[in-house]
């Protein structure tokens, strides 16, 4: 069994053609069981454990194990760490264990450039990261793979974090950390949110016409990173619809407060990339992504990656 670091996953996986290989892993599709969701009450705190499995029809098999200590981040620490098993389907011989934390952050990424890529106008050209962490860079680097991102904003609650990571980026795009949240989105055509908040933080108001919120960081029902308002302005699509039934906070919070309903769901990322049903409404409209991450994405960058390495001399 070879074991694959995270900087083999990421040269395996530039941005295009694993957006790519997602497009048609939603399109073809996988069995892909439910997550297994399992909170941990540890001595600072409590964290959680995702067990992701999914396999090809006649093909691959794969399962992550995902370790999320949101507290980390006070030890200058990735929230999220974990590892890929990757087995081939004929026999279920295991062939790799991949780095998952590098695996996670560009599947996830990715998947919404997919998104985007079908749901942003395509001359979206300002985007505002909400949120510092290991996702920010990647969410960056992947809307800039499908859409002509010339300009970047990033917010977060440690300024300093946002600055830094605007200077790393100051030599592709223009690019600058912003205070002002408010004024940030009401600029921007793109709006990716990446934390671990419970609380809103986009408001509904703020949202120009024609804007993309793309909404990532609320993997739990009890987290949320956008108040009702944009739900109920906006076009809603989803990754999966399974897995915004069972933890898309933002979705599940607005439920509860009787302003949203499962049925106002356009689309999910399947539909999107089939054709079975349409992307946003017109130029003016605005559109609004929740995923929570699926384990099709998992399994779609595993092979990716096992590919590629596989195919080099």
């Amino acid at each position: 069994m070879r074991i694959i670091t995270a900087d083999e996953v990421a040269a395996a996986l530039p941005w295009q053609s694993l957006v790519d290989r997602l497009a048609s892993t939603f399109r073809e599709g996988v069995e892909a069981p439910p997550r297994h969701h399992h909170a941990m009450h540890r001595p600072d705190g409590e964290a959680t454990m995702l067990l992701m499995p999914a396999w090809e029809r006649a093909g691959y098999i794969g399962v992550k194990m995902v370790n999320v200590f949101p507290q980390n981040s006070e030890h200058g620490l990735p929230a999220i760490a974990g590892v890929y098993l990757l087995s081939e389907g004929a026999h279920g011989r295991p062939l790799a264990c991949l780095d998952g934390s590098e695996l996670t952050r560009r599947r996830t990424a990715a998947a919404s450039a997919l998104a985007a890529r079908e749901l942003a106008r395509p001359d979206a050209e300002t985007l505002l990261v909400v949120g510092t962490g290991k996702l920010a860079p990647m969410v960056i680097e992947a809307h800039a793979a499908v859409r002509p991102i010339r300009h970047v904003k990033i917010w977060g609650r440690n300024p300093e974090k946002a600055r830094r990571l605007a200077d790393h980026y100051a030599d592709r795009f223009d690019c600058e950390a912003v205070e002002d949240l408010e004024s940030a989105v009401r600029a921007a055509d793109v709006i990716s949110c990446v934390t671990l908040s419970t609380e809103p933080l986009i408001r509904g108001e703020w949202l120009a016409p024609g804007a993309h919120l793309d909404l990532i960081g609320a993997f739990r029902p009890n987290m949320r990173e956008s108040d009702a308002e944009c739900l109920d302005r906006g076009e809603v699509f989803v990754d999966t619809y399974a897995g915004a039934r069972g933890e898309a906070g933002d979705l599940l919070r607005a439920i509860d407060e009787g302003t949203f309903n499962f049925d106002d769901i356009r689309a999910d990322l399947a539909e999107l990339v089939r054709g079975e049903k349409p992307g946003r409404s017109s130029d003016e409209a605005i559109t609004v992504f929740k995923s929570v991450g699926a384990s099709l994405e998992d399994l779609a960058a595993a092979i990716e990656v096992w590919e590629q390495l596989e195919s080099r001399p």
